[in-house]
């Protein structure tokens, strides 16, 4: 085992091990290193640990010290250079008219050397530029020519995913892709919508790649002839992430069914005859998909909530008791010996008595006159005599009869009531 840090500089996403030579370093720490270039300031995302010698490039370079705040300073200052560099290399590339795009520009630790990184679709002479950059910067000058997926990584940005890109966030190296890996995952094969941003193929292509490749080998393929439950049959279309298989059955024509990869068995894989080929006379069993019921925590019934009895009610003192029974006594619900005695009324039998009421003198009305002379009649309210109401004679236990009464509409001429000669 051997004792490293791992670090990590600020143009790129790679880790690398240096060696801290006893001194311990916690993450989030910014240190200065040895490297080949130079020394240089980095920050450091892993503390002090161990690692297999395997995975130590030889030789391990050491770490020079934890970075002080003139080391800070230093860093910051040579940010700003760099801003300044950029500017100036813009206006050289335009003066001297070369096809070329600057992308970066990146300065050493101690100042002794500017790096320009730019793209161009061929080869550029840029010795003129070197040449007037050294005069003005008056450090090493170092152009180096970079592709467009180095260039995203500089740059960074989002995907069509939405996420920044995988190149410029934690993906060390490039992985080599290929459009063999769309047409294994079924992908469309449109440029667009499977190139990222730099114009080549995503690198996400390679992520599920082993996955697809391992399914694939225990599917059949198109075309294949297989045995289901329901028949023989030929596979017409294969569901990789779900490792199911549309067959299009012999004895049916009603198109093709789903089936589960356990549930078909391959005659013959691939294209070809169906000739020499035997096909069992027992069927493979149906894919039944096992699920278990969620268990509902016995807690739930213990929330139910059992009826009261008048006198247990909770909450009440003696006075909200009598005025809810008094409530329910004038219209609301009545209790069980309430309604039992009620039904007894009911069902037993009625004697038939006659009631006579008294007779009832009518008072005269003051204001039908006053309607009479509006609608042209010639009476008056002191011509109208008394009229004397007739007895009635009601049953008890009968109903009266419906009378007409009004709501203060117009009267009819013929509905005033008679005086009795």
């Amino acid at each position: 085992m051997t004792t490293v840090i791992s670090v990590r500089f600020h143009n790129g996403t790679k880790t690398y091990y240096f060696d801290p030579r006893g001194v311990e370093v916690q993450t989030g720490d910014d240190v200065v290193v040895e490297t080949s270039q130079g020394l240089e300031f980095a920050h450091c995302t892993q503390g002090t640990h161990q690692v297999e010698d395997d995975q130590v490039v030889q030789p391990l370079r050491p770490m020079i010290r934890i970075a002080t705040e003139n080391d800070r300073n230093t860093d910051a200052y040579n940010r700003t250079r760099e801003k300044e560099a950029f500017d100036i290399c813009q206006k050289k590339i335009a003066a001297h008219k070369l096809e070329m795009k600057l992308v970066r520009v990146e300065c050493s630790f101690d100042g002794s050397k500017i790096i320009f990184f730019f793209t161009a679709d061929g080869r550029v002479d840029f010795r003129e530029l070197v040449k007037d950059l050294a005069g003005v910067f008056r450090s090493r000058i170092e152009l180096r020519q970079i592709g467009v997926r180095d260039e995203a990584k500089m740059l960074g940005g989002l995907g069509i995913c939405g996420r920044p890109f995988c190149c410029a966030q934690f993906m060390d190296d490039f992985m080599p892709v290929s459009i063999k890996m769309a047409k294994t995952q079924n992908l469309s094969l449109n440029p667009t919508k499977i190139s990222g941003t730099c114009g080549r193929l995503m690198c996400c292509l390679k992520y599920e790649q082993d996955a697809y490749e391992d399914a694939l080998k225990r599917l059949p393929k198109n075309d294949s002839f297989v045995l289901t439950p329901d028949g023989p049959g030929n596979v017409s279309d294969v569901n990789v992430l779900k490792e199911t298989v549309n067959v299009k059955l012999d004895e049916r024509n009603d198109g093709s069914r789903c089936y589960h990869n356990c549930e078909i068995c391959v005659l013959r894989n691939g294209k070809g005859s169906r000739e020499g080929i035997e096909i069992p006379d027992k069927r493979p069993e149906r894919y039944v998909e096992e699920r278990e019921d969620p268990a509902i925590p016995a807690v739930v019934s213990d929330f139910s909530p059992e009826p009261f009895s008048d006198d247990e009610m909770p909450g009440e003192d003696a006075g909200e008791k009598r005025r809810r029974r008094g409530r329910g006594h004038r219209g609301g619900k009545k209790h069980a010996s309430g309604a039992k005695k009620e039904t007894e009324e009911r069902t037993a039998p009625k004697e038939a008595t006659v009631e006579v009421r008294p007779a009832v003198k009518a008072e005269p009305k003051q204001n039908e006159g006053r309607r009479r002379n509006r609608r042209g009649g010639h009476k008056s309210s002191q011509n109208a005599e008394t009229v004397t109401a007739k007895p009635a004679v009601v049953a008890q236990g009968s109903e009266m009869p419906h009378k007409r009464t009004h709501r203060g509409g117009r009267r009819h001429r013929g509905g005033a009531p008679k005086a009795e000669g």
